[in-house]
């Protein structure tokens, strides 16, 4: 018997196990009460909308699709259908202004309607607020990514709740990074802190209305905390975090035997974390842990098209 090498293994098992997983699969096995859903269905398969994925390169190292033609290429050929793009240039650059430029003009350049841009302000560096104008008014941005930690500020800054009201007050989805990689392997010249999630629960409750979605985010917050901040409205957090068996059905409560749902399924995101972790990890998440056809297509893609409606 010829040898299979772990590689192909991985590939031919994910794509196997993403067919039988998707909805329209588990409902014609369900009619037909198969074993095995057949590979190809007669309705189209439901696309994917991943909300955490960053362009251009990782100061650290060489990222295998850090070129922004591959890396489309790569989340087309795994059902994404849309792509929220953030820039790893806002980590540690001062001029936000011409990080978001770029931003703009490659998400139209290699992905329009595909890759969808959110800028970057600082609250550290003065006139952030002229750059949430500009995200808005100049680039149409949907949205606004701050990366607390390795921007220099924590979520206690005096500017977070007039952050919010402006964001609010523009239809803007806030979105908060929790980190970008394992403290472990961080790169010594850095010092990134501990993000504290408490004061952005202050906050949130000063503009209810306000979009927030935590990217990259392992709720290892106090339960409570967490639990109530999902309770705010339209608050939402992604799965590129996420770790161990069924983390996903964990966090949700799906799992019998298990404590209840600390985030409501209506309330959870894809997110890759792409390029910096492969698009793939994501998708494993979803299929082992137990989620049926509902909570499926809404994670897939539902309540993100709830928080980012499109025309």
């Amino acid at each position: 018997m010829k040898p299979i090498d772990r590689r192909n293994f991985l590939k031919n098992s994910l794509l196997g196990a993403a067919a039988v997983s998707l909805p329209g699969h588990q409902a014609l096995a369900a009619q037909t009460g198969a074993r095995n859903a057949p590979a190809v269905n007669s309705s189209p398969a439901p696309g994917i909308i991943d909300t955490n994925v960053n362009l251009f390169s990782w100061p650290f190292r060489a990222l295998k699709y850090r070129d922004t033609n591959a890396l489309v290429t790569k989340l087309k050929k795994h059902r994404v259908i849309e792509a929220w793009s953030g820039s790893f240039e806002a980590l540690f650059s001062k001029d936000m202004s011409g990080v978001n430029a770029r931003l703009a003009a490659e998400c139209l350049g290699y992905g329009p309607g595909f890759l969808i841009p959110f800028g970057s302000v600082n609250l550290a560096w003065p006139d952030w607020q002229e750059d949430v104008r500009r995200c808005h008014e100049v680039h149409k941005m949907p949205g606004i990514r701050i990366y607390p930690g390795y921007q220099p500020f924590d979520l206690d800054h005096p500017g977070m709740e007039g952050l919010l009201k402006m964001a609010s007050e523009r239809g803007l989805i806030l979105q908060v990074v929790f980190g970008m990689e394992d403290p472990r392997v961080h790169h010594p010249i850095i010092n990134v802190g501990p993000v504290t999630f408490g004061p952005l629960l202050k906050a949130a409750q000063g503009t209810p209305n306000a979009k927030v979605e935590l990217l990259h985010f392992s709720g290892s917050s106090q339960s409570e905390d967490l639990s109530h901040f999902m309770m705010e409205t339209n608050t939402f957090m992604d799965i590129s975090r996420l770790e161990g068996n069924g983390a996903v059905g964990r966090m949700i409560g799906s799992i019998t035997g298990l404590p209840s749902a600390r985030v409501p399924v209506d309330r959870i995101v894809f997110g890759s974390h792409a390029p910096y972790f492969p698009v793939e990890t994501a998708i494993l998440k979803l299929i082992e842990s137990p989620l049926d056809a509902l909570q499926l297509q809404a994670i897939m893609h539902g309540n993100a098209r709830r928080l980012l409606p499109r025309a």
